[in-house]
């Protein structure tokens, strides 16, 4: 480890098969907890190379506990997190209001380590059981419409390293990696990130795999479609700038999409706008990012998604998607 510090300080790359054995390595147990903070903390001063992680990519895929949802053509809605800006669980929830539209939903996600309340630490409150059986998630893709894939229960590997990002309690580039490393390796994927930069390394990388992806970074610092500005959409052959307008919708002030600043005030938001009970600005917000999976599985523009994804929320599809995994997790 102190040789590859002494890299990394010194401003040089990993390669691809040298990333990949660190995370091996972090897996086998072979550092301690200040190596590894130390390995996570040069990467939040220096950026990451396109080789650098797709080696941390490989390894925990490698790692991980794969399950076989492909009879699904399954989308997953995973943001990396980070963008410090306190947003309620757009993601989630637009995840949910996309299972209500017919897509079906392997959402991967995990508890909040940068964030006050992450995908994970919601669906729990709201009763949600999180289980790497096969079957069972089957039954809920099959039934609600959405499984869950709560992260640590399919990468093991990672119980070293979980500890060491909660005492550092900021962004790492696990952040980064998260959307990447889905157990399912679903067909479609709607992802966003905090940084432009990153928003290329993902477009770079995803156009070496055959999945059908946008990447989302919003140019104002969300990690996911905001309504507040534009916002960049790279897939898989086109690149382009979303505005409000392209949803119909006015733009939104920063402060409307707020909220969730701890697990019982994120459930509540969460249930009212699942509930078609929110604002008008968090049913619009949800409704755009849910809007842009819809287009991205079935090939369509962004508002036509967004027409479809408004509709599973005010029929009622969104939440019956909820109570049925709720139902499934008793």
């Amino acid at each position: 480890m102190k040789t590859i510090l002494n890299r990394l300080i010194r401003h040089e790359q990993l390669s691809k098969d040298e990333a990949r054995q660190m995370i091996i390595n972090i897996a086998d147990g072979k550092y301690n907890s200040s190596q590894i903070a130390s390995f996570l903390t040069v990467y939040m001063m220096r950026s990451i190379s396109l080789e650098e992680l797709e080696g941390f990519r490989t390894a925990l895929l490698e790692l991980c506990i794969a399950i076989d949802l492909n009879e699904f053509e399954t989308i997953d809605l995973c943001g990396t997190g980070g963008d410090e800006k306190d947003t309620f669980n757009i993601s989630t929830l637009s995840s949910f209001v996309t299972a209500g539209a017919g897509i079906k939903v392997a959402k991967h996600g995990n508890y909040g380590v940068s964030s006050g309340c992450g995908s994970s630490n919601v669906l729990e409150h709201l009763g949600i059981r999180f289980s790497n059986e096969e079957d069972f998630l089957k039954r809920c893709i099959d039934q609600a419409g959405i499984c869950i894939l709560h992260a640590p229960l399919f990468h093991p590997a990672m119980k070293n390293v979980a500890p060491v990002r909660r005492d550092l309690g900021v962004k790492t580039f696990f952040n980064m990696l998260g959307p990447l490393v889905n157990p399912s390796f679903p067909k479609n994927q709607l992802t966003g990130v905090f940084n432009l930069e990153l928003a290329r390394l993902y477009h770079y990388l995803f156009q070496k795999t055959d999945q059908n992806t946008t990447v989302l970074y919003d140019l104002k610092g969300y990690d996911e479609i905001s309504l507040t500005g534009t916002t960049k959409a790279l897939s898989r052959n086109s690149e382009r700038i979303l505005t409000p307008a392209d949803f119909g919708v006015q733009p939104l002030d920063a402060s409307e999409i707020s909220g969730g600043s701890n697990v019982n005030s994120s459930a509540e938001i969460f249930m009212n706008v699942i509930q078609n009970k929110g604002t008008q600005a968090q049913q619009n917000v949800v409704c755009a990012n849910a809007g842009m999976a819809i287009a991205t599985a079935l090939d369509l523009s962004p508002i036509e998604g967004f027409e479809k994804a408004k509709e599973s929320l005010s029929n009622g599809n969104a939440h019956k998607a909820l109570t049925t995994l709720q139902n499934l997790s008793k």
